[in-house]
């Protein structure tokens, strides 16, 4: 869904194109830190939805009973900060650094950027390849991270994830206790705070505002990423587990697995092209990418990378 995040097979230029590389080999694991992460009691809940705003084609269901061991989770995705820390203790290059380029929201471009970046996914010109956009440079070489250390980490792919995983002595979520956690506790319901969008009038969460894809009026706080602590906390005390950054999970995507008998920590498909994302992001709108509602689903293949997807990590017990 090229909404959400574009996949690096979509560029026009197949020559840009890389071997995938081994994304755990060589990195050593450090001492596990559990000081951000939250426990997640183990239990029972109903997965996926039948909502009418829901995207048949994801397979976004049918409903049905997962049961769920208790796990640790970390409170927020993980932020630049703490990427730059596995960075520098490892030497690790992530792929979009391999790859020379990654994919970039148009608005968010200099236009010295812009009038270089002329490769887009075919049908979504808001998404530019821009050379030299990473994890250290979120919009292209002309940018840094360093006002947003407390940011979600973006332009990783699962890959990048995955080795990020390995050093921390952690692991990503399987897609059933990602949707298990982010609901915190509550049955059914649209959001991990309840139904309503905006109860009260108040913003909980990090999407678009205006028309998508020309303007982001902004009127939650933030037009891109914002702090992984904005807004409130979930019933489990989890962080933006609706918009902001999409996370990655664990496992392969498939529109027909709710349909499989697997009830009991279920693990995804045992084979696929594109990995699990779940929990929208900043681009999210009603309009045309309504996915941060907490039983939406997405997609992107284990190499891409994007301006709009991070990930948190999870800790068995």
């Amino acid at each position: 869904m090229s909404c959400c995040g574009p996949s690096r097979f979509q560029t026009s230029d197949t020559s840009l194109l890389t071997e995938q590389v081994d994304s755990d080999r060589g990195i050593e694991a450090s001492v596990i830190d559990k000081s951000g992460m939250v426990y997640i009691p183990g239990g029972s809940f109903l997965m996926g939805t039948n909502d009418r705003e829901g995207f048949p084609a994801d397979g976004e269901g049918p409903i049905h009973g997962v049961a769920i061991t208790g796990f640790y989770m970390d409170a927020c995705a993980v932020t630049n900060e703490e990427f730059a820390r596995f960075v520098t203790a490892t030497g690790y290059v992530t792929e979009a650094e391999r790859f020379g380029w990654s994919y970039v929201f148009h608005l968010f471009v200099s236009p010295d950027t812009a009038s270089r970046s002329n490769r887009t996914p075919p049908g979504t010109p808001w998404w530019l390849v821009v050379e030299g956009a990473d994890w250290r440079h979120p919009e292209g070489p002309d940018t840094g991270f360093e006002d947003r250390r407390d940011h979600p980490v973006i332009h990783v792919s699962w890959n990048d994830a995955m080795a990020y995983c390995a050093w921390a002595g952690k692991r990503l979520p399987s897609e059933a206790e990602w949707e298990y956690a982010a609901r915190g506790g509550l049955i059914q319901k649209r959001y991990p705070w309840g139904d309503e969008l905006k109860p009260g009038g108040e913003h909980r969460c990090n999407i678009w505002q205006g028309k998508f894809p020309v303007k982001d009026h902004a009127s939650d706080g933030y037009s891109g990423t914002a702090p992984v602590r904005s807004y409130h906390p979930n019933g489990y005390g989890l962080y933006n587990m609706a918009g902001n950054a999409w996370e990655w999970c664990a496992d392969w995507f498939s529109p027909n697995y709710y349909s499989s008998n697997e009830t009991d920590n279920p693990l995804g498909p045992r084979e696929g092209s594109e990995r699990v994302i779940r929990g929208g992001s900043y681009l999210c709108h009603k309009s045309y990418c309504n996915r941060y509602r907490v039983a939406a689903r997405s997609k992107n293949t284990p190499d891409s990378s994007t301006g709009n997807i991070g990930f948190r990590c999870v800790l068995s017990i």
